[in-house]
Protein backbone atom coordinates (compact mmCIF):
# COMPACT_ATOMS: atom_id res chain seq x y z
CA UNK A 1 0.00 0.00 0.00
CA UNK A 2 1.17 3.53 -0.74
CA UNK A 3 0.33 7.01 0.46
CA UNK A 4 -1.14 9.32 -2.19
CA UNK A 5 -1.35 13.09 -1.87
CA UNK A 6 -3.30 15.63 -3.91
CA UNK A 7 -2.50 19.32 -3.46
CA UNK A 8 -4.14 22.27 -5.18
CA UNK A 9 -2.61 25.74 -5.15
CA UNK A 10 -4.23 28.90 -6.47
CA UNK A 11 -1.69 31.66 -6.98
CA UNK A 12 -2.51 35.23 -6.06
CA UNK A 13 -2.84 37.74 -8.90
CA UNK A 14 0.48 38.43 -10.62
CA UNK A 15 2.22 35.52 -8.81
CA UNK A 16 1.42 32.60 -11.13
CA UNK A 17 4.66 32.65 -13.11
CA UNK A 18 6.83 32.64 -9.98
CA UNK A 19 4.71 29.86 -8.48
CA UNK A 20 5.20 27.88 -11.71
CA UNK A 21 8.98 28.31 -11.42
CA UNK A 22 8.90 27.06 -7.84
CA UNK A 23 6.63 24.12 -8.72
CA UNK A 24 9.02 23.09 -11.48
CA UNK A 25 12.04 23.44 -9.19
CA UNK A 26 10.45 21.09 -6.63
CA UNK A 27 10.15 18.14 -9.01
CA UNK A 28 13.79 17.05 -9.32
CA UNK A 29 14.70 17.01 -5.63
CA UNK A 30 11.38 15.50 -4.62
CA UNK A 31 11.58 12.70 -7.17
CA UNK A 32 15.04 11.86 -5.78
CA UNK A 33 13.77 11.43 -2.21
CA UNK A 34 13.76 7.94 -0.71
CA UNK A 35 10.18 6.71 -0.55
CA UNK A 36 8.89 8.94 -3.35
CA UNK A 37 7.21 6.78 -5.99
CA UNK A 38 5.69 9.58 -8.09
CA UNK A 39 5.63 13.36 -7.98
CA UNK A 40 4.13 15.55 -10.67
CA UNK A 41 3.36 19.26 -10.62
CA UNK A 42 0.70 20.43 -13.10
CA UNK A 43 -0.71 23.76 -14.26
CA UNK A 44 -4.27 24.33 -15.40
CA UNK A 45 -4.29 25.13 -19.15
CA UNK A 46 -7.38 27.34 -18.80
CA UNK A 47 -6.55 29.18 -15.57
CA UNK A 48 -2.76 29.47 -15.20
CA UNK A 49 -3.15 30.49 -11.55
CA UNK A 50 -4.23 26.93 -10.62
CA UNK A 51 -1.63 24.27 -9.84
CA UNK A 52 -2.23 20.61 -8.99
CA UNK A 53 0.33 18.27 -7.47
CA UNK A 54 -0.13 14.50 -7.50
CA UNK A 55 2.25 12.56 -5.30
CA UNK A 56 2.69 8.93 -4.20
CA UNK A 57 4.99 7.84 -1.39
CA UNK A 58 5.79 4.44 0.09
CA UNK A 59 3.99 5.40 3.29
CA UNK A 60 3.00 8.35 5.44
CA UNK A 61 6.46 8.43 7.05
CA UNK A 62 8.05 8.99 3.61
CA UNK A 63 5.59 11.83 3.00
CA UNK A 64 6.40 13.40 6.37
CA UNK A 65 10.09 13.18 5.51
CA UNK A 66 9.29 14.95 2.23
CA UNK A 67 7.48 17.73 4.10
CA UNK A 68 10.48 18.20 6.37
CA UNK A 69 12.97 18.33 3.47
CA UNK A 70 15.00 21.46 2.84
CA UNK A 71 13.52 22.07 -0.62
CA UNK A 72 9.94 21.88 0.65
CA UNK A 73 10.65 24.06 3.66
CA UNK A 74 12.57 26.64 1.63
CA UNK A 75 10.78 26.67 -1.74
CA UNK A 76 7.23 25.45 -1.13
CA UNK A 77 6.53 26.74 2.36
CA UNK A 78 9.00 29.62 2.41
CA UNK A 79 8.53 31.04 -1.08
CA UNK A 80 5.40 29.66 -2.78
CA UNK A 81 2.87 29.59 0.06
CA UNK A 82 3.12 33.36 0.68
CA UNK A 83 2.28 33.87 -3.02
CA UNK A 84 -0.91 31.79 -2.87
CA UNK A 85 -4.51 32.88 -2.64
CA UNK A 86 -5.48 29.43 -1.36
CA UNK A 87 -4.30 25.84 -1.03
CA UNK A 88 -5.97 22.49 -0.49
CA UNK A 89 -4.54 19.16 0.65
CA UNK A 90 -5.92 15.61 0.66
CA UNK A 91 -4.22 12.30 1.45
CA UNK A 92 -5.26 8.75 0.55
CA UNK A 93 -4.04 5.19 0.94
CA UNK A 94 -3.54 3.54 -2.43
CA UNK A 95 -5.41 0.36 -3.31
CA UNK A 96 -3.30 -2.50 -4.54
CA UNK A 97 -4.48 -5.31 -6.83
Amino acid sequence: MGYAVAVKWIAAEDSADRVAEIASALMGPTRAEPGCRYYQANRDPVDPRIFFFFEIYDDEAAFQSHRASDHIQRLALGEAVPLLESREFAAYETLEP
